[in-house]
């Protein structure tokens, strides 16, 4: 197995002379979920055709599953799998047809039981055999991702496969994620929505400007944004004045008997106030930790990034 299901250095991609992708780098180990966030336009669909082998970068170099996307284009092929932003099924078939379709074109052995199983895994069987015309957009979007794991690829390519789903379907979607990781597959994933990336990522990446503003996993970045604390409640009087004496960076509030003190959330961090509230005798009666959301780090993030863009616009003739 390879060190690393995708690496990425350096790469670039202009447009007419405009900057699309400045130089990014990453690394996705095998076996996780990576999620690369971005406004619209940040270059997050440039980046996965350059990775998926539709698209020929300007500069850099790119591996996946331990080959060259322009050296080794068949051998990359073989390996992935791929759901764009929208379905691509042909809707004069079923979506049994549609399946097929896929493992006949990729000479799938057993078909006919592969078939039967992805069916089954994505909760399509009662549809199975009416024409894809009929079907809802969740129905289509599930469809469209079986069709990718006809050929058990070892990579998989997501963007924003679950935009316009139902909350039902995108937790299936969800669970079939979980599922081919734990299998050791490798998902990279785009996604608007913030609280996808939170819970099924083990890495993101914040793309915006065509650079990578920051990367890591979502704990790492949310520890990056201020305004995370942790906050003491009191019952007793005495105890509070104690803490509030001591604690002289925390935020004092009379009236709720409450102190909030800076904090990155950390649970080595948290374990040493408990431990220093333990030995000096004083005991509060309620804890909670406040971080940051992914959110926070999105908007924070890609707004530094354009202040620096038009603060460069501005120095420059």
């Amino acid at each position: 197995m390879e060190s690393s299901a995708i690496e990425v250095s350096g790469l670039r991609k202009a447009y007419g002379g405009r900057a699309v992708l400045g130089g990014i780098d990453l690394t996705v180990p095998p076996g996780t979920v990576f999620s690369l966030l971005g406004p619209n336009g940040a270059g997050k669909t440039t980046t996965v055709n350059i990775l998926t082998t539709l698209l020929r970068a300007d500069a850099g170099t790119v591996r996946v599953a331990g080959h060259d996307v322009v050296t080794g284009t068949r051998q990359v092929r073989a390996a992935i799998g791929v759901t764009g932003q929208f379905a691509a099924v042909d809707e004069l078939l079923t979506g049994r047809e549609n399946l097929r379709m896929m493992a006949d074109l990729g000479r799938v052995r057993g078909s006919g039981k592969l078939v039967a199983r992805l069916l089954e895994r994505f909760d399509l069987v009662e549809p199975a055999d009416a024409l894809v015309s009929t079907y809802s957009g969740g129905m289509r979007r599930k469809l469209d991702l079986a069709m990718t794991l006809v050929g058990a690829p070892r990579i998989i390519f997501l963007d924003e496969p679950t935009t316009g789903l139902d909350p039902r379907s995108r937790r299936t979607v969800h669970d079939i994620v979980r599922e081919l990781v734990a299998e050791g597959t490798t998902v990279f994933l785009t996604t608007q929505y913030l609280e996808e990336a939170d819970e099924l990522s083990d890495r993101i990446a914040v793309l915006n400007g065509g650079t990578v503003a920051a990367q890591g996993s979502a704990d790492e970045l949310k520890r990056l944004i201020p305004g995370g604390h942790v906050r003491l409640r009191f019952t007793d009087p005495a105890a509070y004045r104690s803490a509030a004496a001591a604690l002289r960076e925390a935020t004092a509030d009379d009236a709720e008997l409450a102190l909030r003190i800076p904090s990155d959330g950390s649970q080595r961090e948290l374990r040493s106030l408990l431990d220093w509230l333990d030995s000096v005798g004083v005991e509060a009666d309620g804890v909670t930790v406040h971080t940051p959301d992914l959110d926070d780090v999105f908007l924070i993030l890609t707004e530094q990034t354009e202040r620096t863009g038009r603060a460069k616009e501005a120095i420059e003739p």
